[in-house]
């Protein structure tokens, strides 16, 4: 069980990839907990909106001096590293830019991690992409079973895990890594290639026929955004070094994911099939016992929950938008 009372304690914890979908709600939490939060963000995708009001906002690539600086600077004592270069497909198309930003710029930030005294490094893997394919007596996937990533993001990833337990051993830096499943939730970008929920969401709510890549057998874990903000929590002070999946256990088909948004949605509209896409892992699904166990996690929230709370935040975000393109009257 985590140490309630070191996480008691006010931490000085920078979040990369803080204005984020998944950065920002963990930066709100941070922030409730009463934290002092810093956040590191180029914006290259995230939103300044997403920054939680009592975060100070540092507008910085995480391969910069700069990024570096701010972790000496301030003597931050955690380390949350949500920030990445994170489209498969673009690190399929160019592996190099995918190591420069994922693998360069961690350990950009974990030398100055060194330099700075931190106390821990909360690390923002993968689960959905570093186990690669398994068969069916293999998933859910666990943290002991062999890692063969099929994609540069899920290589880069898996490197950036093992460049953490070289700093835990030879400098002492404590390392916690999160796998997550695929997040979805509030505040998920749906013009991005990954967030298929976001995706399908904004095209149901604006009327249009979402398109589903090849036969919509693919299967996929889907967690919700507040899942992962626990675990982080959890994780916080955690000392040593650990690996722990944050998923469901549980497989959905694209098929009847789109179901379930559809139903949310109050709509019948039928989906459009295009081309599969090329490389695209058949099946994933991790096993998020060992967090259960070591971190204290309740059971994850049910995908059917999960999804409603979702639909409304897009249906009054949707909403507001609307609002905002009326003409005047005035």
């Amino acid at each position: 069980m985590p140490d309630e009372g070191r996480r008691r304690e006010p931490l000085r914890i920078l979040v990369t990839g803080g204005a984020g979908f998944i950065g920002s709600h963990v930066a709100d939490a941070y922030v409730a907990a009463g934290h002092e939060v810093r956040v590191l963000d180029d914006l290259s995708s995230g939103d300044r909106e997403n920054v939680p009001a009592a975060a100070t906002l540092h507008e910085a690539d995480i391969r910069s001096p700069e990024a570096a600086r701010l972790i000496v600077d301030h003597r931050i004592q955690i380390l949350s590293h949500h920030a990445a270069q994170m489209d498969v497909r673009r690190s399929t198309a160019d592996p190099g830019f995918d190591a420069d930003v994922n693998i360069r710029g961690t350990l950009n930030l974990l030398e100055a991690c060194v330099e700075a005294g931190t106390r821990q490094v909360i690390f923002a893997s993968t689960g959905g992409a570093i186990y690669g394919e398994h068969d069916e007596l293999e998933l859910p996937s666990t943290e002991a079973q062999p890692t063969r990533p099929l994609s540069p993001y899920g290589v880069g990833k898996l490197a950036c895990e093992h460049y953490l337990y070289y700093y835990q051993q030879q400098h002492g830096l404590a390392a916690t890594c999160l796998r997550y499943a695929n997040v979805y939730g509030e505040r998920q970008n749906p013009h991005g290639e990954a967030g298929v929920v976001a995706i399908f969401l904004q095209r149901l709510l604006a009327g249009e026929r979402p398109t589903i890549n090849g036969d919509g057998g693919q299967t996929r874990d889907y967690v919700y955004v507040s899942d992962v903000v626990r675990a982080n929590m959890a994780a916080l002070g955690r000392e040593g070094y650990g690996i722990f999946n944050v998923g469901t256990a549980r497989e959905t088909s694209v098929t009847e994911l789109y179901e379930v948004l559809r139903r949310a949605v109050g709509v019948p509209t039928e989906p459009l099939f295009g081309p599969a896409k090329p490389g695209e892992q058949r099946r994933s699904s991790i096993d998020p016992d060992l967090g259960r166990r070591e971190l204290g996690l309740p059971p994850p929230l049910p995908l059917e929950d999960g999804i409603a709370r979702t639909t409304e935040w897009f249906r009054a975000r949707s909403a507001r938008s609307a609002l905002d393109d009326a003409p005047s009257t005035d």
